[in-house]
């Protein structure tokens, strides 16, 4: 009995319930102050997080290098681009049973894009259609050179555009210098196929449909007739009459081709023997050019009607 109280007092023996709840309560504590200090814990003591956070840096324990915690959110997707309404031509290898050559071309003013034929880069002999470029190239040099062209002169354009009166033509064709104006269409249009006629007249300048639909989207966007008239020459273009009324926008229902701007041409070239047909149509998102050639004994009517046949083996169903 002596040598087991000893054996108390020296500590030895089996430990007390009070001993064991101390060392868990100093071991609970050393737990508590080790989750204060570890960066992230929902325990983080404020003084831990601005060692680990200054701002929105923090250090990169492997590196020691700075890093933004921003950066490790996830950065939301950007925004799709909203697609753009589809023309209303669609691009076709046309097989049509038309007698000689033809060939279309389409140019989206949006985008700039192109499609046509295989041989869009063919050309012919433009007749009236270039007195768009004409009315446009006189209009502007007007305009640049701080001149109002008069009421009279005026009114000999209109002519020019909705009834294709050569004789003004003639004149506005002397007055912008001739083939100089033509070579400023394709420098100012940048047409690419086309070429200023051999003897000078405009009604032999080569265009083909592809620079045809340049010329459109030259007059459209104000390049061709400049900011003061653009407005007025695409309505005098809405407005053409007469034998000059055909090809590309009769394929569009009747609502729709009042607000087509066109301008055709169209003569027999008996050096040739042939029919040289030509239409050029703008509308609000696309201009195009269409041309036939075939052989002359065969009219005028054939070419004009199938313009619009051309077009409208392009056009989208629903069109």
């Amino acid at each position: 009995m002596a040598g087991n109280r000893r054996a108390d007092r020296r500590g030895g023996g089996e430990a007390s319930p009070l001993r064991l709840v101390a060392i868990a309560i100093i071991l609970i504590g050393l737990v508590l102050v080790s989750l204060r200090l570890l960066p992230g814990s929902p325990f983080e003591s404020t003084a831990a997080a601005r060692w680990g956070d200054a701002g929105s840096t923090t250090n990169d324990r492997s590196t020691g290098t700075p890093t933004d915690r921003s950066a490790r959110q996830p950065v939301p997707a950007p925004s799709p681009t909203p697609s753009l309404e589809p023309l209303p031509f669609q691009a076709k290898d046309l097989k049509l049973d038309i007698e000689g050559w033809y060939s279309w071309s389409v140019l989206d003013r949006r985008t700039g894009k192109i499609i046509g034929s295989k041989n869009m880069d063919g050309t012919s002999t433009t007749a009236s259609m270039i007195k768009s470029w004409i009315v446009a190239d006189y209009l502007r040099r007007a305009a640049d050179a701080g001149d109002t062209p008069s009421d009279a002169k005026l009114a000999d354009a209109t002519r020019i555009i909705r009834d294709s009166d050569n004789t003004r033509a003639e004149q506005f064709y002397n007055s912008v210098g001739r083939s100089a104006s033509i070579r400023r269409l394709l420098s100012m249009c940048k047409l690419t196929d086309s070429s200023v006629a051999s003897d000078g007249g405009w009604s032999r300048t080569a265009l083909s449909p592809r620079d045809t639909a340049r010329l459109g989207n030259c007059i459209a966007d104000g390049t061709a007739a400049g900011p003061k008239w653009t407005k007025w020459l695409l309505n005098e273009m809405k407005l053409v009459r007469g034998a000059g009324d055909f090809g590309i926008r009769k394929a569009f229902p009747a609502a729709e081709q009042k607000q087509i701007a066109i301008k055709n041409g169209w003569i027999d070239r008996t050096r040739e023997q042939e029919m040289h047909i030509n239409c050029l149509a703008i509308g609000d998102t696309w201009t195009m050019g269409v041309m036939v050639k075939y052989p002359i004994g065969m009219g005028y009517d054939y070419g004009m009607k199938n313009c619009e046949k051309i077009t409208e083996a392009l056009l989208r169903p629903g069109v």
